[in-house]
């Protein structure tokens, strides 16, 4: 009833989208969703496209599984998560084709595998099975949006310290002219861009944040 009073975005509400940020980030808090973490954080524009892909599917599918979560049977009710995620990630699966068929490319299997990512299965039992379509979605976007930013954190140290570049554009220097950085000695840290250190930048952001954040030490 509270919530009705003081609106669609009541603190509670606002807390759904805010909380994955940081106290409930699914992936250094929850350690969710690592695998894509290492497979497609080597370019930050592979990262972003990542992050809407499961924002979107997370938000919308928790929304249709609040939808209908007093007419699914409990027996098949993973089946039921399982069709209404696969279907939203064929949509986008066909859009990423359709407008970004060069990411698309390059993402290869990892958008297809976005329908057994724990994160979205996990809002789909945890959360949008029990409780109305807007904090539904609101969850999905802020479990989404806490996934997205560890990947573009994880993707901008790996793109930048392992090809000097951030989005495909050159920062560091000419790979050509040898100008900049690259004349001074600089050379790209290919280590970066294997999957070992991506495991390593996610282990150092929970060092970081829990360092930052003794709730979280706190709940250990």
């Amino acid at each position: 009833m509270s919530d009705k009073k003081e609106g669609l975005f009541s603190k509670s509400n606002i807390k759904l989208v805010t909380n994955p940020f940081n106290d409930d980030n699914p992936v250094t808090v929850q350690v969710l969703g690592i695998c894509s973490a290492l497979a497609v954080t080597v370019q930050m524009k592979n990262a972003f496209v990542m992050a809407l892909s499961v924002t979107v599917v997370v938000a919308f599918g928790n929304v249709i599984i609040s939808l209908l979560r007093n007419l699914i049977p409990n027996r098949i009710r993973i089946i039921v998560q399982l069709v209404v995620a696969a279907a939203l990630v064929i949509c986008v699966d066909q859009v990423l084709k359709a407008y970004a068929y060069d990411v698309s490319k390059q993402l290869s299997v990892f958008v297809g595998l976005i329908i057994t990512n724990c994160i979205l299965m996990g809002r789909f039992e945890a959360f949008a099975l029990g409780n109305k379509p807007w904090p539904s979605f609101l969850d999905g976007l802020g479990n989404g949006l806490g996934y997205g930013i560890i990947l573009m954190i994880v993707a901008f140290f790996r793109e930048l310290l392992g090809s000097g570049k951030l989005f495909g554009i050159e920062l560091i220097g000419s790979s050509v002219e040898k100008t900049g950085a690259y004349a001074s000695g600089y050379v790209n840290n290919g280590f970066m861009l294997l999957a070992p250190m991506a495991l390593i930048i996610v282990g150092l952001i929970i060092w970081v944040q829990r360092g930052i954040n003794k709730k979280l030490i706190e709940k250990n």
